[in-house]
């Protein structure tokens, strides 16, 4: 049985702001929400696979991330870092068929450099995992994840109806690019403190 507290973990951890939210609204101003559906299950896919990687290899894990955390973390913010300049330089609407949206397996490897998802995979393996086995903690993550994350899909194709004048969009694009950036530097700030 799961516990009470990994609910409201995880929904806060899935609905509060991060790569994959910020990720998820943009692409959904700039596709839609049917095209943003592969990218969100990606995502939740990606987190699930985390958390079972994290729960079956928790021991050999916990001394993996300690090794690995800088140059994760450095990879992660140089992809973000990436991610950002492509959003900040998004097409305008008039020649959105040529960009594409972020895909199912896209969004699933966007978690191996996703330090939020790694956080959420490794404290749902060290605080749920000993009550509850794999498959409960991937099927209550899954129930959880995907309605938070699809709020934040949902608010980009809502604003996208509102971001169809070419200068408008690239405020937002570049309000959200912004956003990742500043994600980036706390990113590396908290990794590389003493």
């Amino acid at each position: 049985m799961l516990d009470p507290s990994f609910f409201s973990y995880v929904t806060v951890m899935s609905i509060t702001p991060g790569p994959n939210n910020l990720m998820l609204a943009t692409s959904g101003v700039n596709f839609g929400m049917r095209r943003t559906m592969p990218m969100m299950f990606g995502i939740t896919l990606g987190c699930a696979l985390q958390i079972a990687i994290a729960v079956l290899l928790l021991d050999s894990l916990l001394l993996w991330m300690g090794a690995i955390r800088l140059p994760l973390t450095l990879l992660g913010c140089a992809y973000l870092l990436w991610l950002a300049w492509k959003i900040f330089r998004a097409d305008a609407p008039e020649l959105r068929e040529k960009a594409r949206p972020v895909t199912l397996l896209s969004g699933a490897l966007l978690q191996v450099v996703n330090p939020k998802a790694w956080l959420m995979a490794t404290n749902v393996a060290l605080i749920y995992s000993t009550s509850s086995g794999v498959l409960p903690l991937i099927s209550g993550f899954v129930v959880l994840n995907l309605p938070c994350i699809l709020i934040w899909a949902m608010m980009g194709d809502r604003l996208g109806k509102h971001l169809q004048v070419a200068w408008k969009r690239q405020a937002f694009n570049s309000v959200m690019a912004l956003s990742l950036v500043v994600t980036i530097g706390w990113m590396l700030v908290e990794v590389l403190k003493p």
